[in-house]
């Protein structure tokens, strides 16, 4: 039977992405609009483009928060954040203010920060990905592994073990996290080509 995937829709970003390139793995992806349109998925994504703040405030309003918790914390399903959505994973972003986060990942969310001025921020574009300990989300990527990027935060985990990989953007920046069945990548592997398909069939891959 093909993995169920929600794709829950934030109000920021493209979802369809997300969607085409699950379905290209041949999963059943649906982009759940409502809480209870996750009922019946082993798998849960989190994708978004835009502020810590909106992101937050759009869950909450829509009635996420609570839901979230319950299915990911209390019935342990397998959760994927992506861009925006691996920064709420946080404890607290300090994008344009100072805001919760859903606190599921101890750690701040700050702006890059470079010295070089031939490293831009927003950091946009390809980058290199290293693991930095095994885990079946990377299965099959090796050191050369390379995703697409479109950030001008990113969420620094208090404890090293959350950390799954890192990239190099004017100091080594943790691009993916990983506890239990809690997961993040600061990457777009929806747009991300042949290394973003193999993240997206690891993570659907995991046992329900």
């Amino acid at each position: 039977m093909k993995p169920a995937v929600a794709v829950i829709d934030t109000k920021l970003g493209n979802l369809r992405s997300v969607v085409n390139a699950l379905e290209a793995i041949e999963c059943r992806a649906t982009i759940a609009r409502k809480p209870s349109e996750t009922q019946d998925a082993s798998h849960i994504i989190l994708p978004g483009v835009g502020t810590f703040g909106e992101g937050m405030q759009n869950l909450s309003q829509e009635g996420w928060i609570d839901h979230l918790h319950e299915e990911v914390l209390g019935r342990r399903k397998f959760f994927l954040g992506i861009c925006l959505g691996m920064q709420l994973l946080g404890t607290t972003g300090f994008e344009h203010g100072h805001h919760q986060g859903l606190d599921w990942i101890a750690g701040t969310v700050d702006r890059i920060q470079t010295h070089d001025p031939a490293l831009r921020v927003p950091h946009v574009g390809w980058n290199t990905v290293t693991a930095v300990r095994p885990d079946p989300l990377w299965e099959g990527l090796g050191e050369g592994a390379t995703f697409y990027f479109v950030h001008s935060y990113h969420l620094r985990p208090d404890s090293p073990q959350d950390a799954l990989a890192i990239c190099r953007h004017g100091s080594d920046l943790v691009v993916a996290i990983r506890r239990d069945n809690i997961m993040g990548v600061q990457f777009h592997p929806e747009k991300s080509q042949d290394d973003g398909l193999r993240l997206l069939r690891n993570f659907v891959s995991l046992p329900a």
